[in-house]
């Protein structure tokens, strides 16, 4: 029998054993698209979680560091896409170009935004609120329209992409 070790460590002063202490944590994998001057805009986050049912919130984490933050910063609006398992291709494509959302199955909801096909569920947002939270900035959304459909979810698990399957 294996025999698991544990080790105390100062978060403040190693962030590394910080980074690979929270990849302990499986998440799922969203997609945030908002309308921009130059186009849609997507970005890649794994901080997504529900806030409130009545009113319905949601709320995400883009980090400060960002490339894409400026575009998420000043968004009066966003949508939340919770990938399926077989859309992986998507969530590389997006983190490899801010504009890569031009080349993945999207449509334009009524009101501009885009929409990625096949999520297993997407959150239409107007923005609510935003705290500071060090390096990264937590948005609060007020969801306004919301898709949903079955199947299973990408995941991710220490620094891997993965699916989760019910047996």
């Amino acid at each position: 029998m294996d025999t698991i070790t544990s080790a105390t460590f100062d978060p403040s002063s190693d962030a590394d054993s910080f980074r690979s202490a929270l990849g302990s944590f499986v998440t799922g994998v969203t997609v945030i698209t908002t309308d921009s001057a130059e186009g849609p805009v997507a970005i890649v986050a794994n901080s997504f979680a529900s806030v409130s049912l009545d009113p319905p919130m949601v709320l995400w984490s883009p980090a400060k560091s960002s490339k894409r933050f400026e575009h998420f910063a000043g968004s009066r609006r966003f949508a939340v896409h919770i990938l399926a398992a077989d859309q992986r291709d998507i969530c590389t494509a997006i983190i490899g170009s801010k504009t890569a959302i031009n080349k993945v199955p999207m449509h334009l909801s009524h009101c501009g935004m885009p929409i990625i096909e096949g999520a297993l569920a997407t959150f239409e947002c107007n923005l609510a609120a935003t705290h500071d939270a060090g390096d990264h900035v937590i948005v609060v959304g007020h969801v306004t329209k919301a898709h949903h459909k079955g199947g299973d979810p990408l995941v991710f698990h220490g620094g891997r992409y993965g699916a989760f399957k019910e047996h």
